[in-house]
C-alpha cells in the first residue's frame, strides 16, 4: 500500500518534472539551478530505491537551508517554482528516511 507523502511526493516531483524554469530569478539563478538540480536528484534517487540513504539526507538538509535563505529575495515569478523545490525536498525527507 502507498502512503498519502509517498502519493504527494509522486504527485509534485510529476507536476515538477513538467514545470519550466522561471523567469525573473535574478542573481541567485547558479545556486538556484544547483539546489533545484541537487534536490532532483535526491529525488530521481528515492524514486529507483524507495529510500535515502544518510549521505542524501544531511544533502537534502543543507539544500533546504539554503532555500530557506534565498526564498524571501526571489520575485513572485520564481516563486512558486522554487516553494516548490522546497516541498519537494520536505516530503522526500519525511518519506525516504528510513
Amino acid at each position: 500500500m502507498i502512503s498519502s507523502n509517498e502519493q504527494d511526493l509522486t504527485r509534485l516531483w510529476d507536476i515538477h518534472q513538467a514545470a519550466e524554469w522561471p523567469v525573473g530569478v535574478g542573481f541567485h539563478e547558479g545556486e538556484l539551478m544547483t539546489l533545484d538540480t541537487v534536490v532532483s536528484g535526491c529525488a530521481a534517487y528515492y524514486f529507483e530505491e524507495r529510500e535515502l540513504d544518510p549521505q542524501r539526507v544531511a544533502i537534502l538538509e543543507d539544500c533546504l537551508s539554503d532555500l530557506e535563505a534565498v526564498l524571501p529575495e526571489l520575485s513572485e515569478a520564481s516563486l512558486d517554482y522554487f516553494e516548490r523545490v522546497k516541498q519537494l525536498g520536505g516530503l522526500l525527507l519525511e518519506t525516504g528516511r528510513r
